[in-house]
C-alpha cells in the first residue's frame, strides 16, 4: 500500500498520479458555483470556499477511481458555520453508504484533523453535516484534505 494525499483533483502515490476523485455537495449557496462551489475547497487559496446554502442536512460526496484506505480527514471550517455532530459513510463500490465513524468538529477557523480508527477500504466516502451551528444550516469549508493509502 502506498501513503497518500487524496484531494479532489491531486492523488498521488509512489508509481505516479491517479486520476482525480469525482466530487458531489448537497448544496451551493445560491447556487453560486463560481463563486462558492466545491472546487475551492481543493484549490489552495485561503480566501476561497465551498459554501452550502441553508437547510440540514448538508454533505460532501468523494468518489474514488479505486479503492483507498483513508486514515485522516482534514476540515478547515469558517467560524459560525461548523457542522455538528458529523460523521463518515463510506462503501467499497456503488452498494450503499454506511456510517462508520462519527467526529465532532470544533466551532472554529483553524484546520482540524479527525484520525480515522477503524479505517476500512472505500471507494465512495460521503462526510455528513447534520446540523450546523449557523442558525440556517450552512456549512462553510475553506480546506479538505483525505490523508491515507491507495489499495
Amino acid at each position: 500500500m502506498d501513503y497518500a494525499t487524496i484531494m479532489a483533483f491531486s492523488l498521488t502515490r509512489e508509481d505516479g498520479q491517479l486520476p482525480a476523485p469525482k466530487v458531489r455537495v448537497s448544496s451551493v449557496l445560491n447556487r453560486d458555483v463560481k463563486q462558492f462551489g466545491k472546487k475551492f475547497m481543493f484549490d489552495g487559496d485561503e480566501e476561497t470556499c465551498w459554501n452550502s446554502d441553508q437547510g440540514s442536512p448538508q454533505w460532501i460526496l468523494v468518489e474514488f477511481t479505486e479503492e483507498v484506505c483513508p486514515e485522516e480527514i482534514q476540515l478547515q471550517f469558517q467560524g459560525g458555520f461548523v457542522g455538528k455532530d458529523c460523521w463518515l459513510e463510506g462503501s467499497s463500490g456503488d452498494g450503499d453508504l454506511k456510517r462508520f465513524m462519527d467526529f465532532y468538529p470544533e466551532d472554529v477557523n483553524s484546520l482540524q484533523i479527525s484520525f480515522l480508527k477503524e479505517a476500512s477500504s472505500v471507494k465512495r466516502l460521503r462526510i455528513v453535516f447534520p446540523t450546523s451551528t449557523d442558525f440556517f444550516g450552512r456549512v462553510t469549508v475553506y480546506k479538505l484534505d483525505i490523508i491515507g493509502t491507495s489499495i
